[in-house]
């Protein structure tokens, strides 16, 4: 995956709406926060709260246990 924002690069208003949009997106459809972390090139705190704002549930961490069914 290549970075798409600017390293520093201010997001507010509507930009910050429009990929808040994008990231939840991408979180519903799969995509883990350390995969968007390194998509966007921002820290982990700044996408989850960014998440957060979108309205997204958030899954439990981790995906399923070694030698042990994933919950259903």
């Amino acid at each position: 995956m290549t970075r798409f924002l600017q390293k520093g690069q201010r997001i507010t208003g509507k930009e910050r709406e429009r990929l808040g949009k994008l990231l939840a997106e991408r979180y519903n459809n799969g995509s883990s926060l350390r995969e968007l972390v390194e998509l966007t090139g921002r820290s982990y705190g700044f996408v989850h709260r960014l998440l957060s704002e979108s309205g997204v549930t958030f899954r439990s961490r981790g995906g399923a246990r070694y030698g042990q069914p994933e919950p259903t």
